[in-house]
């Protein structure tokens, strides 16, 4: 299973990272770069008075394996 990780700057120059639910595993570059312009663009997301999401630094996608014993 891939599960898609975004990397933000926080007001306090900080990393902070969003992991969306349910995220297409197919994605290009260019549209992931979009998605995460258009969330720093909203800036309305805040958390104890720091700002999240101010600069978009990196994406990756990382993939789970599960090994079934049973």
């Amino acid at each position: 299973m891939k599960r898609l990780h975004l990397t933000f700057m926080n007001g306090e120059a900080k990393k902070h990272k969003l992991v969306p639910k349910v995220a297409d595993e197919n994605l290009t570059k260019e549209q992931v770069q979009q998605a995460m312009q258009d969330i720093t663009a909203l800036n309305m997301f805040e958390k104890e008075q720091v700002a999240l999401y101010q600069e978009a630094i990196g994406a990756k996608y990382v993939e789970t394996i599960e090994t079934i014993l049973f």
